[in-house]
C-alpha cells in the first residue's frame, strides 16, 4: 500500500421518481451548469477571480448542489464562479483525467475518495496545502479520522472530504408497524446475526405477501463488500496476485443467495424498481444508498432509516466519500487556488443543505449540530460514517470503477439462482485476477 497513514438509498401510492443519476437537464441549465460554449468569453469578465468547478452531480444531488452554489455566489460576488456537471461514472473520470493530463484541469473538481489512486496523485492531481485549508477552518480536528486519512497519498493531502455516503437500511413504517417489528418510538427492533435477520424478514413478508427486503440485484458488489467486511474479510491486492478469505466470502455470498432463494428478496431488481418495492409496500425494508432519501420523500410514504443491518454482528457498511481535488494545471494560479480552497471550506461549513439529500457531512460541527439532530431520518444513521468500509486501493477499485462493474457478472447469479456461492466465488476470483493483469491506464 502506498497511501500514508493519517498525517500532517395492491396499487402504488405514486410512481417513484428518477434516481440520483438521472440528468435533470432543465434544472441544470436554469442554474447555469450548462456545457462549455454557452458562457460569455473570458475577456468580457474583468476584475473577478476566475473559479471553475467540475462535478458529477445530477438528479437530487444536482439540485441540492445548485442550491448551494447559488448561495455561494450570492455571498461571493467577487468570484467569477462557474460549475459544470458531467455524466456520472466513467465519462466524468475520463474528462477529469484528460483535462489534467494536458495541464488544463478545472480549478477544483468533485470525485470519490476511493478513486484517488486511479487519478495518479502527483501527476493528474495537484497536492493541497493543509496550511492553506486550515486558514479556512478545515483540518483533521473537524473531520472523522477514518475519512481524513483516506485523503492522503504518499504523505501529501490530495482531497478535501465533503461527505460519507453509505449503504443504509430503509424502513416502510406502515408495513413494519403491521409486522410488529417496531418499538414504541417507531424504531426497527435491533437484531443481530444471520438467523435473527432472516426471522425479521419473514415477519415482514407475512404482511407484504411478497418480500421482506428490497435490494439492488444488478449492482451487488456493494452489498457483498459490506457483508464480507462485517466478518473482517480482507482483500489484499498485490502486483499480480491477491489474498481473499474464501470462507468469509462464501458466508457473505450465502446470505445473498438465500435471500432470493427463500423468496425474502427479489431475484431481479434494478434502479427504480428497488425503491418502488418498498414505496409500494411489496417490501418492508430496503438496502440502498443514503442518496435515495429524496426518492422516497417524493413518493409520500412514511419511512425511516437506520444503519446497514448487523447481519454478522456489527453495522459495517460499504461506502465512499465525495471529495474535492485540484486537477493538475501547468501553471496553477495562487489566487485561484486560494479561491478554490475557500470555496471547498464554504461548502463544508454549509453542508446541512447537502445532508438533506441523505449524505452524512464530513464536517463534524454540522453533524453535531441541533439542526442536524432535527433532520429525520438522516440523524438516525449518522454513526454509519464511523462504520464505513472503503474498497481496497487499486486503479480499478472504488465507485464507478471496473471492479464494481465486472464483479456484478458473478454476484448477480446469486440473486438469480443460476450459480451456487462456490461457483460465484470462483468466477469472482477470476475477475479479480483478470483486472490485476491489466495495466493501469494512467
Amino acid at each position: 500500500m502506498r497511501r500514508a497513514s493519517r498525517a500532517p438509498h395492491a396499487p402504488p401510492p405514486a410512481p417513484v421518481g428518477p434516481g440520483r443519476r438521472s440528468f435533470v437537464t432543465g434544472a441544470l441549465a436554469t442554474a447555469g451548469l450548462a456545457a462549455a460554449g454557452c458562457a460569455p468569453p473570458e475577456t468580457l469578465i474583468s476584475g473577478d477571480t476566475r473559479l471553475r468547478q467540475w462535478n458529477l452531480f445530477a438528479g437530487g444531488d444536482g439540485l441540492r448542489m445548485i442550491e448551494m452554489h447559488d448561495a455561494y455566489q450570492a455571498e461571493h460576488p467577487e468570484i467569477d464562479f462557474r460549475a459544470t456537471t458531467f455524466t456520472w461514472g466513467a465519462p466524468f473520470y475520463t474528462k477529469v483525467a484528460m483535462g489534467a493530463a494536458g495541464g488544463r484541469g478545472a480549478d477544483i473538481a468533485t470525485v470519490h475518495v476511493s478513486r484517488l489512486e486511479s487519478l495518479a496523485p502527483g501527476r493528474l492531481l495537484d497536492p493541497i496545502d493543509p496550511g492553506l485549508l486550515a486558514e479556512f477552518g478545515i483540518d483533521d480536528t473537524v473531520v472523522l479520522p477514518n475519512i481524513w486519512e483516506k485523503c492522503f497519498f504518499d504523505g501529501q493531502l490530495y482531497a478535501i472530504p465533503i461527505d460519507t455516503h453509505v449503504l443504509i437500511q430503509y424502513i416502510n413504517l406502515d408495513v413494519c408497524r403491521q409486522a410488529g417489528v417496531l418499538d414504541a418510538d417507531d424504531r426497527l427492533v435491533e437484531v443481530s446475526g444471520v438467523d435473527a435477520y432472516f426471522d425479521l424478514l419473514r415477519e415482514i413478508q407475512g404482511v407484504t405477501g411478497d418480500y421482506g427486503l428490497s435490494m439492488d440485484t444488478w449492482n451487488p458488489w456493494s452489498n457483498f463488500w459490506a457483508l464480507y467486511r462485517q466478518q473482517d474479510g480482507e482483500l489484499v491486492l498485490g502486483e499480480d496476485d491477491f489474498e481473499m478469505d474464501d470462507d468469509k466470502a462464501l458466508a457473505a455470498m450465502d446470505v445473498m443467495y438465500r435471500l432470493a432463494e427463500e423468496g425474502l428478496a427479489p431475484r431481479h431488481s434494478r434502479d427504480a424498481d428497488t425503491a418502488a418495492n418498498i414505496a409500494n409496500g411489496h417490501a418492508g425494508l430496503m438496502i440502498h444508498g443514503n442518496w435515495e432519501i429524496p426518492t422516497l420523500e417524493a413518493t409520500g410514504i412514511e419511512f425511516s432509516a437506520t444503519q446497514f443491518p448487523a447481519v454478522f454482528g456489527n453495522h459495517r457498511t460499504r461506502g465512499d466519500s465525495h471529495c474535492y481535488v485540484f486537477p493538475h494545471q501547468r501553471d496553477r494560479d495562487p489566487e485561484r487556488t486560494r479561491a478554490a480552497a475557500e470555496y471547498a471550506a464554504w461548502m463544508l461549513h454549509n453542508s446541512l443543505t447537502w445532508a438533506g439529500g441523505g449524505h452524512i457531512p464530513a464536517y463534524q460541527p454540522v453533524v453535531e449540530s441541533a439542526e442536524y439532530d432535527a433532520l429525520h431520518p438522516q440523524s438516525e444513521y449518522r454513526e454509519a460514517a464511523e462504520n464505513v468500509q472503503f474498497e481496497p486501493e487499486a486503479w480499478f477499485s472504488g465507485s464507478a470503477g471496473r471492479l464494481q462493474e465486472e464483479a456484478a457478472g458473478a454476484l448477480t447469479t446469486l440473486h438469480q439462482g443460476t450459480q451456487t456461492p462456490e461457483q460465484a466465488l470462483d468466477q469472482l476470483k477470476g475477475t479479480i485476477r483478470n483486472l490485476l493483469s491489466v495495466p493501469s491506464p494512467v
